[in-house]
Protein backbone atom coordinates (compact mmCIF):
# COMPACT_ATOMS: atom_id res chain seq x y z
CA UNK A 1 0.00 0.00 0.00
CA UNK A 2 1.59 3.74 -0.78
CA UNK A 3 0.95 6.53 1.27
CA UNK A 4 0.42 9.37 -0.81
CA UNK A 5 3.22 12.13 -0.56
CA UNK A 6 1.25 15.66 0.55
CA UNK A 7 3.84 18.55 -0.58
CA UNK A 8 5.36 20.33 1.85
CA UNK A 9 3.87 23.59 3.20
CA UNK A 10 6.19 26.01 5.42
CA UNK A 11 3.12 27.25 6.43
CA UNK A 12 2.23 24.57 8.93
CA UNK A 13 5.15 24.53 10.40
CA UNK A 14 4.87 28.13 11.23
CA UNK A 15 1.21 27.42 12.67
CA UNK A 16 2.17 24.75 15.02
CA UNK A 17 5.83 26.11 15.91
CA UNK A 18 6.37 27.87 19.18
CA UNK A 19 5.95 31.88 19.23
CA UNK A 20 9.16 33.82 19.15
CA UNK A 21 9.76 35.86 22.49
CA UNK A 22 9.30 39.46 21.78
CA UNK A 23 12.37 42.08 21.88
CA UNK A 24 11.76 43.26 25.60
CA UNK A 25 11.95 39.69 26.99
CA UNK A 26 15.01 39.05 25.05
CA UNK A 27 16.79 42.32 25.48
CA UNK A 28 16.22 41.66 29.43
CA UNK A 29 17.01 38.91 29.49
CA UNK A 30 20.75 39.98 27.92
CA UNK A 31 20.55 42.64 30.21
CA UNK A 32 20.16 40.07 33.33
CA UNK A 33 22.90 38.04 31.56
CA UNK A 34 25.36 41.18 31.46
CA UNK A 35 24.77 42.23 34.81
CA UNK A 36 25.05 38.51 36.45
CA UNK A 37 28.16 37.49 34.44
CA UNK A 38 29.76 40.97 35.76
CA UNK A 39 28.86 40.29 39.46
CA UNK A 40 30.08 36.50 38.99
CA UNK A 41 33.63 38.11 37.39
CA UNK A 42 33.96 40.73 40.09
CA UNK A 43 33.55 38.01 42.65
CA UNK A 44 36.01 35.96 41.31
CA UNK A 45 38.44 38.22 40.61
CA UNK A 46 37.70 39.89 44.31
CA UNK A 47 38.17 35.94 45.50
CA UNK A 48 41.82 35.41 43.55
CA UNK A 49 43.35 38.47 44.00
CA UNK A 50 42.16 39.50 47.41
CA UNK A 51 43.86 36.51 49.35
CA UNK A 52 47.37 37.42 48.08
CA UNK A 53 47.59 41.04 49.08
CA UNK A 54 46.01 40.69 52.23
CA UNK A 55 48.46 37.77 53.09
CA UNK A 56 51.41 39.86 51.90
CA UNK A 57 50.41 43.14 54.08
CA UNK A 58 50.38 40.49 57.49
CA UNK A 59 53.89 39.75 56.26
CA UNK A 60 54.75 43.37 56.06
CA UNK A 61 53.30 43.82 59.51
CA UNK A 62 55.12 41.24 61.15
CA UNK A 63 52.44 38.74 61.38
CA UNK A 64 53.75 35.02 60.99
CA UNK A 65 51.23 33.28 58.25
CA UNK A 66 51.03 30.12 60.15
CA UNK A 67 50.50 31.74 63.91
CA UNK A 68 46.61 31.67 65.63
CA UNK A 69 46.88 35.23 65.30
CA UNK A 70 47.45 34.89 61.59
CA UNK A 71 44.04 32.54 61.09
CA UNK A 72 41.80 34.62 63.21
CA UNK A 73 42.81 38.21 61.05
CA UNK A 74 42.08 35.86 57.67
CA UNK A 75 39.04 34.33 58.77
CA UNK A 76 37.53 37.94 60.10
CA UNK A 77 38.94 38.92 56.74
CA UNK A 78 37.30 36.37 54.74
CA UNK A 79 33.60 36.56 57.00
CA UNK A 80 33.95 40.40 55.95
CA UNK A 81 34.80 40.55 52.50
CA UNK A 82 32.05 37.83 51.69
CA UNK A 83 29.47 39.73 54.02
CA UNK A 84 30.22 43.05 52.05
CA UNK A 85 30.91 41.42 48.37
CA UNK A 86 27.93 39.56 48.54
CA UNK A 87 25.34 42.58 49.75
CA UNK A 88 27.03 45.09 47.35
CA UNK A 89 26.64 42.37 44.68
CA UNK A 90 23.12 41.71 45.19
CA UNK A 91 22.01 44.98 45.78
CA UNK A 92 23.63 45.71 42.19
CA UNK A 93 21.89 43.09 40.63
CA UNK A 94 18.57 43.93 42.16
CA UNK A 95 19.47 47.50 40.94
CA UNK A 96 20.41 46.72 37.72
CA UNK A 97 17.41 44.45 37.05
CA UNK A 98 15.35 46.84 37.95
CA UNK A 99 16.40 49.59 35.25
CA UNK A 100 16.99 46.80 32.42
CA UNK A 101 13.32 45.87 32.98
CA UNK A 102 11.93 49.88 32.99
CA UNK A 103 13.70 50.20 29.94
CA UNK A 104 12.92 47.00 28.11
CA UNK A 105 9.27 47.78 29.01
CA UNK A 106 9.32 51.18 27.80
CA UNK A 107 10.96 50.22 24.41
CA UNK A 108 8.96 47.19 24.15
CA UNK A 109 5.70 49.93 25.00
CA UNK A 110 6.83 52.18 22.11
CA UNK A 111 7.83 49.02 19.75
CA UNK A 112 3.52 47.73 20.32
CA UNK A 113 2.81 50.87 19.46
CA UNK A 114 4.56 51.54 16.72
CA UNK A 115 3.43 47.83 15.41
CA UNK A 116 0.04 48.35 16.28
CA UNK A 117 -0.21 51.75 14.06
CA UNK A 118 1.87 50.47 11.07
CA UNK A 119 -1.04 47.35 11.19
CA UNK A 120 -3.55 49.86 11.69
CA UNK A 121 -2.36 51.61 8.26
CA UNK A 122 -1.49 48.04 6.89
CA UNK A 123 -5.17 47.98 7.19
CA UNK A 124 -6.92 51.12 5.51
CA UNK A 125 -6.53 53.33 8.92
CA UNK A 126 -4.63 56.28 7.49
CA UNK A 127 -6.03 58.48 10.64
CA UNK A 128 -3.88 56.16 13.11
CA UNK A 129 -0.57 58.10 14.44
CA UNK A 130 1.76 56.42 17.40
CA UNK A 131 3.11 58.93 20.35
CA UNK A 132 6.16 60.26 20.99
CA UNK A 133 7.84 57.84 22.63
CA UNK A 134 9.88 60.43 24.93
CA UNK A 135 13.37 57.62 24.69
CA UNK A 136 15.63 59.08 22.70
CA UNK A 137 15.80 61.05 19.03
CA UNK A 138 15.91 57.82 17.12
CA UNK A 139 12.46 56.45 18.44
CA UNK A 140 11.08 60.11 18.00
CA UNK A 141 12.43 60.27 14.43
CA UNK A 142 10.70 56.43 14.18
CA UNK A 143 7.53 58.13 15.54
CA UNK A 144 8.05 61.34 13.50
CA UNK A 145 8.38 58.98 10.25
CA UNK A 146 5.55 56.57 10.64
CA UNK A 147 3.10 59.13 11.05
CA UNK A 148 4.59 61.22 8.14
CA UNK A 149 3.79 58.37 5.92
CA UNK A 150 0.10 57.94 7.45
CA UNK A 151 -0.46 61.09 6.46
CA UNK A 152 0.89 60.69 2.98
CA UNK A 153 -0.97 57.64 2.54
CA UNK A 154 -4.29 59.25 3.75
CA UNK A 155 -3.35 62.21 1.47
CA UNK A 156 -3.13 59.55 -1.54
CA UNK A 157 -6.05 57.70 -0.81
CA UNK A 158 -7.82 61.11 -0.53
CA UNK A 159 -6.63 61.98 -4.02
CA UNK A 160 -7.07 58.56 -5.45
CA UNK A 161 -11.09 58.68 -4.53
CA UNK A 162 -10.93 62.37 -5.73
CA UNK A 163 -9.18 61.33 -8.89
CA UNK A 164 -11.18 58.48 -9.68
CA UNK A 165 -14.25 60.89 -9.44
CA UNK A 166 -12.82 63.48 -11.56
CA UNK A 167 -12.19 61.38 -14.36
CA UNK A 168 -15.71 60.21 -14.27
CA UNK A 169 -17.11 63.64 -14.45
CA UNK A 170 -14.00 64.39 -17.34
CA UNK A 171 -15.34 61.54 -19.42
CA UNK A 172 -18.91 61.92 -18.53
CA UNK A 173 -19.48 64.75 -20.86
CA UNK A 174 -17.75 63.73 -24.29
CA UNK A 175 -18.97 60.04 -23.47
CA UNK A 176 -22.89 61.58 -23.08
CA UNK A 177 -21.86 63.82 -26.04
CA UNK A 178 -21.30 60.43 -28.22
CA UNK A 179 -23.70 58.22 -27.17
CA UNK A 180 -26.46 60.83 -28.13
CA UNK A 181 -24.90 61.99 -31.69
CA UNK A 182 -24.39 57.91 -32.41
CA UNK A 183 -28.55 56.89 -31.27
CA UNK A 184 -29.30 60.42 -33.17
CA UNK A 185 -27.05 58.76 -36.45
CA UNK A 186 -28.87 55.51 -35.53
CA UNK A 187 -32.69 56.67 -35.77
CA UNK A 188 -31.81 59.31 -38.89
CA UNK A 189 -32.22 61.98 -36.50
CA UNK A 190 -29.43 63.34 -37.86
CA UNK A 191 -27.12 63.10 -40.92
CA UNK A 192 -23.34 63.40 -40.64
CA UNK A 193 -23.06 66.64 -41.65
CA UNK A 194 -19.73 69.04 -41.11
CA UNK A 195 -21.10 69.53 -37.43
CA UNK A 196 -21.71 66.65 -36.36
CA UNK A 197 -18.62 65.01 -37.62
CA UNK A 198 -16.88 68.63 -35.39
CA UNK A 199 -18.80 67.80 -32.43
CA UNK A 200 -18.01 63.98 -32.41
CA UNK A 201 -14.26 65.05 -33.43
CA UNK A 202 -14.27 67.35 -30.69
CA UNK A 203 -15.33 64.95 -28.40
CA UNK A 204 -12.69 62.19 -29.18
CA UNK A 205 -10.25 64.85 -28.82
CA UNK A 206 -11.20 65.89 -25.37
CA UNK A 207 -10.76 62.25 -24.25
CA UNK A 208 -7.75 61.93 -26.30
CA UNK A 209 -6.47 64.88 -24.34
CA UNK A 210 -7.41 63.38 -20.89
CA UNK A 211 -5.39 59.80 -21.53
CA UNK A 212 -2.06 62.10 -22.84
CA UNK A 213 -2.60 63.96 -19.51
CA UNK A 214 -3.04 61.06 -17.36
CA UNK A 215 0.23 59.42 -19.28
CA UNK A 216 2.52 62.77 -18.72
CA UNK A 217 1.60 63.18 -15.45
CA UNK A 218 2.54 59.43 -14.90
CA UNK A 219 5.67 59.58 -16.78
CA UNK A 220 6.68 62.63 -15.17
CA UNK A 221 6.64 61.16 -11.37
CA UNK A 222 8.12 58.09 -12.12
CA UNK A 223 11.15 60.75 -14.05
CA UNK A 224 10.92 58.28 -17.50
CA UNK A 225 10.45 62.11 -18.97
CA UNK A 226 13.71 62.30 -21.00
CA UNK A 227 16.37 65.22 -19.67
CA UNK A 228 19.10 67.03 -21.73
CA UNK A 229 20.39 69.46 -18.91
CA UNK A 230 22.78 72.05 -19.89
CA UNK A 231 24.22 75.22 -18.44
CA UNK A 232 22.06 78.28 -18.52
CA UNK A 233 21.28 81.13 -16.13
CA UNK A 234 18.12 82.27 -14.45
CA UNK A 235 17.60 85.16 -15.78
CA UNK A 236 17.62 83.56 -19.31
CA UNK A 237 14.49 81.55 -18.08
CA UNK A 238 12.78 83.74 -16.64
CA UNK A 239 13.23 86.46 -19.70
CA UNK A 240 12.03 83.51 -22.05
CA UNK A 241 9.10 82.58 -20.09
CA UNK A 242 8.20 85.97 -19.76
CA UNK A 243 8.41 87.10 -23.38
CA UNK A 244 6.51 83.49 -24.44
CA UNK A 245 3.46 84.22 -22.18
CA UNK A 246 3.19 87.85 -22.54
CA UNK A 247 0.44 88.08 -25.52
CA UNK A 248 -1.67 85.98 -22.78
CA UNK A 249 -1.20 88.55 -20.10
CA UNK A 250 -1.75 91.14 -22.72
CA UNK A 251 -5.35 89.75 -24.35
CA UNK A 252 -6.89 89.34 -20.73
CA UNK A 253 -5.71 92.74 -18.87
CA UNK A 254 -3.00 91.38 -16.86
CA UNK A 255 0.15 92.61 -16.28
CA UNK A 256 3.38 90.61 -15.94
CA UNK A 257 6.59 91.54 -14.90
CA UNK A 258 10.02 90.64 -14.13
CA UNK A 259 12.45 91.05 -10.95
CA UNK A 260 16.19 89.44 -11.27
CA UNK A 261 17.22 89.98 -7.92
CA UNK A 262 20.30 87.66 -8.91
CA UNK A 263 21.12 85.49 -11.99
CA UNK A 264 23.03 82.67 -11.24
CA UNK A 265 23.96 79.35 -13.46
CA UNK A 266 22.21 76.19 -13.13
CA UNK A 267 22.35 72.91 -15.26
CA UNK A 268 19.05 72.30 -16.37
CA UNK A 269 16.69 71.12 -19.33
CA UNK A 270 15.76 74.68 -20.37
CA UNK A 271 12.70 72.95 -22.33
CA UNK A 272 11.38 71.09 -19.29
CA UNK A 273 11.66 74.47 -17.00
CA UNK A 274 10.40 76.33 -19.51
CA UNK A 275 7.15 73.75 -19.00
CA UNK A 276 7.68 74.33 -15.39
CA UNK A 277 7.47 78.32 -15.67
CA UNK A 278 4.48 78.19 -18.85
CA UNK A 279 2.22 75.79 -16.49
CA UNK A 280 2.85 78.58 -13.26
CA UNK A 281 1.82 81.31 -15.43
CA UNK A 282 -1.01 79.58 -16.86
CA UNK A 283 -2.56 78.93 -13.53
CA UNK A 284 -1.22 82.14 -12.04
CA UNK A 285 -3.09 83.53 -15.11
CA UNK A 286 -6.68 81.68 -14.35
CA UNK A 287 -6.64 82.98 -11.16
CA UNK A 288 -5.69 86.62 -11.60
CA UNK A 289 -9.10 88.90 -12.77
CA UNK A 290 -8.12 91.82 -15.46
CA UNK A 291 -6.05 94.93 -13.47
CA UNK A 292 -3.82 92.39 -11.31
CA UNK A 293 -0.24 91.55 -11.69
CA UNK A 294 2.10 88.57 -11.90
CA UNK A 295 5.43 88.95 -11.19
CA UNK A 296 8.38 86.16 -12.32
CA UNK A 297 11.38 86.88 -10.29
CA UNK A 298 14.95 85.03 -9.37
CA UNK A 299 17.32 85.77 -6.35
CA UNK A 300 19.83 83.08 -4.43
CA UNK A 301 19.51 81.78 -1.20
CA UNK A 302 23.40 81.04 -0.37
CA UNK A 303 25.94 79.85 -2.60
CA UNK A 304 24.46 76.27 -3.89
CA UNK A 305 20.48 77.44 -4.21
CA UNK A 306 18.50 79.68 -6.71
CA UNK A 307 15.13 80.46 -6.71
CA UNK A 308 12.49 81.23 -9.49
CA UNK A 309 9.14 82.51 -7.88
CA UNK A 310 5.55 83.15 -9.85
CA UNK A 311 3.57 85.75 -7.68
CA UNK A 312 0.04 86.73 -8.68
CA UNK A 313 -2.25 88.93 -7.08
CA UNK A 314 -5.09 86.84 -8.01
CA UNK A 315 -8.01 84.45 -5.94
CA UNK A 316 -5.42 83.23 -2.74
CA UNK A 317 -5.26 79.85 -1.59
CA UNK A 318 -6.82 78.96 1.67
CA UNK A 319 -4.31 76.86 4.48
CA UNK A 320 -6.10 73.54 4.42
CA UNK A 321 -5.19 73.58 0.62
CA UNK A 322 -1.58 74.12 0.23
CA UNK A 323 -0.09 70.97 1.04
CA UNK A 324 -2.10 69.22 -1.86
CA UNK A 325 -2.17 71.53 -4.28
CA UNK A 326 0.76 69.12 -6.23
CA UNK A 327 -0.93 66.15 -5.64
CA UNK A 328 -2.67 64.59 -8.73
CA UNK A 329 -6.07 66.05 -9.70
CA UNK A 330 -6.43 67.81 -6.80
CA UNK A 331 -8.71 71.16 -6.65
CA UNK A 332 -8.89 73.39 -4.10
CA UNK A 333 -12.08 74.33 -5.20
CA UNK A 334 -13.92 71.34 -6.36
CA UNK A 335 -16.84 73.49 -7.36
CA UNK A 336 -14.76 75.20 -9.62
CA UNK A 337 -15.23 74.21 -13.27
CA UNK A 338 -11.56 73.69 -14.71
CA UNK A 339 -9.62 75.83 -17.64
CA UNK A 340 -10.95 74.59 -21.08
CA UNK A 341 -8.92 72.07 -22.35
CA UNK A 342 -7.09 70.82 -19.56
CA UNK A 343 -7.24 68.16 -16.53
CA UNK A 344 -5.98 70.07 -13.79
CA UNK A 345 -2.34 68.20 -13.28
CA UNK A 346 0.02 70.79 -14.39
CA UNK A 347 1.55 71.32 -11.11
CA UNK A 348 1.74 67.59 -10.51
CA UNK A 349 3.95 67.64 -13.78
CA UNK A 350 5.47 70.81 -12.18
CA UNK A 351 6.31 69.38 -9.26
CA UNK A 352 8.18 66.07 -11.03
CA UNK A 353 10.12 67.94 -13.31
CA UNK A 354 11.53 69.62 -10.79
CA UNK A 355 12.28 66.98 -8.72
CA UNK A 356 14.06 65.17 -11.99
CA UNK A 357 16.03 68.32 -11.76
CA UNK A 358 16.93 67.75 -7.93
CA UNK A 359 15.23 70.81 -6.92
CA UNK A 360 11.89 71.83 -5.08
CA UNK A 361 8.72 73.48 -5.74
CA UNK A 362 6.02 75.17 -2.75
CA UNK A 363 3.31 77.14 -2.64
CA UNK A 364 2.63 80.02 -0.56
CA UNK A 365 -0.54 82.20 0.17
CA UNK A 366 -1.47 84.62 2.78
CA UNK A 367 -5.50 83.22 2.24
CA UNK A 368 -7.87 83.36 -0.14
CA UNK A 369 -7.78 86.94 -1.79
CA UNK A 370 -4.53 87.57 -0.53
CA UNK A 371 -2.53 86.05 -3.96
CA UNK A 372 0.10 83.33 -4.06
CA UNK A 373 3.15 82.47 -4.67
CA UNK A 374 5.11 79.37 -6.56
CA UNK A 375 8.30 79.07 -5.68
CA UNK A 376 11.19 76.74 -7.63
CA UNK A 377 14.33 76.07 -5.76
CA UNK A 378 17.15 74.34 -7.59
CA UNK A 379 21.16 73.60 -7.25
CA UNK A 380 23.61 75.85 -8.67
CA UNK A 381 26.10 74.90 -10.75
CA UNK A 382 29.44 75.43 -9.21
Amino acid sequence: MKTALRPHDPRGEDEHAPSAASFGTRLFIALTAVVVGCAVIAWIVASTVAPGIFNDHLGMAGIEHGSSQAAHVEQAFAQSIRLAWGLAVALAVLLALAVSWYITHRVQRSLVAVTSSTACIAGGHYDSRVPSPGLGREFDELATTVNELARRLEATETTRRRMLADLGHEMRTPIATLDSYLEALDDNVRGYDDDTRHVLRAATHRLERLVQDIDAVSRAEEHLTDLHPVPTTTATLVTHAVHTAGEQFDAKGVALRTAIHDSATVTVDPDRLAQVLANLLHNALRHTPTGGEVTVSSWLTGRDRAELAVTDTGDGIAPEHLDHLFDRFYRADPARTRHPGGSGIGLTISRALVEAHHGRIRAHSAGPGHGSRFTVELPVTP
